[in-house]
């Protein structure tokens, strides 16, 4: 009897450890496979119809349209310069290429570039705005850009701005701030420079020449309009230069006589 405990106490044991041990059944979807072939075959049809429509609509160019004022470039050097890139399709033409060859030009400020179907490119440029003249021979254009360093012809009307390398934007934009003030008084600046210790110099159309020095210069311009409107404006035929470098005064220069100092309170020589 104790031996058929034992059997039965045997087999009990090997049944828990096959229990114990059971891996467990994996349940795999069932894959439907006519519709998977089906929507294959679908996208397979859509693909190639877009690549078969792109090639039958990317046929070649047949013109390049040009507007713009032209003054100092012509439509033959804009079409010769996009020559190269219209020559692969009316799809596959690069379009931002093709625009940055065109700003490549230093008197091409803006350029932009559409596809008119059937087949052709059409292109509108605009020209750079000379609004100073920088150094000797630079141009700048209206956000202080210099965008010529070594032009053949200066326009006599520009002003003349003059400054250490980099400072173009600098001096173009206290230039402009100047000038709208002195417009509002019926007069112009002629030219603007900075030197290389940071000091200011302004020249007006009447030929005043007026210092600025290099501190507090914005609230030595304040002074300067101030004394231009009540003092310089009504007698500025007789007056050489304006010299703002004093703390709280100035001196006027005159054609004819001895320069004559205005002091709002006692003061020291003039400052840089």
């Amino acid at each position: 009897m104790p031996s058929n405990n034992h059997k039965l106490f045997r087999r009990n044991r090997k049944r828990r450890a096959k229990a114990r041990f059971k891996v467990p059944k994996i349940s795999w979807p069932t894959i439907n496979w006519p519709r998977v072939i089906t929507f294959c075959g679908a996208g397979v049809m859509v693909i190639s119809i877009y690549i078969t429509t792109l090639w039958l609509m990317d046929r070649p160019i047949n013109a390049v349209v040009i507007n713009g004022a032209f003054a100092r470039v012509t439509a033959v050097q804009l079409e010769d310069a996009l020559a190269p890139h219209v020559q692969t399709g009316f799809l596959s033409a690069d379009l931002n290429v093709m625009r940055t060859e065109l700003t490549n030009f230093p008197w091409i400020s803006k350029a932009t570039i559409r596809r008119r179907w059937p087949g052709s490119i059409e292109v509108q440029v605009f020209e750079q705005r000379p609004a100073a003249q920088w150094g000797e021979r630079g141009l700048l254009n209206v956000d202080g850009e210099l965008f010529v360093d070594d032009a053949t012809h200066l326009p006599a009307e520009l002003p003349k701005l003059q400054g250490p390398e980099g400072s173009e934007g600098q001096v173009t934009e206290m230039f402009f701030r100047i000038q709208e003030r002195l417009e509002q008084r019926g007069m112009a600046a002629v030219s603007l420079s900075l030197d290389k210790r940071g000091a200011w110099e302004l020249q007006l159309n009447s030929g005043i020449r007026v210092r600025f020095g290099a501190r507090f210069v914005d609230h030595r311009i304040d002074r300067f309009f101030a004394a231009l409107d009540e003092v310089i404006a009504p007698r500025s035929e007789q007056v050489d230069y304006v010299d703002m470098r004093y703390t709280n005064g100035f001196a006027i220069g005159w054609k004819d006589r001895d320069p004559m100092r205005v002091e709002l309170k006692e003061e020291s020589k003039p400052h840089v």
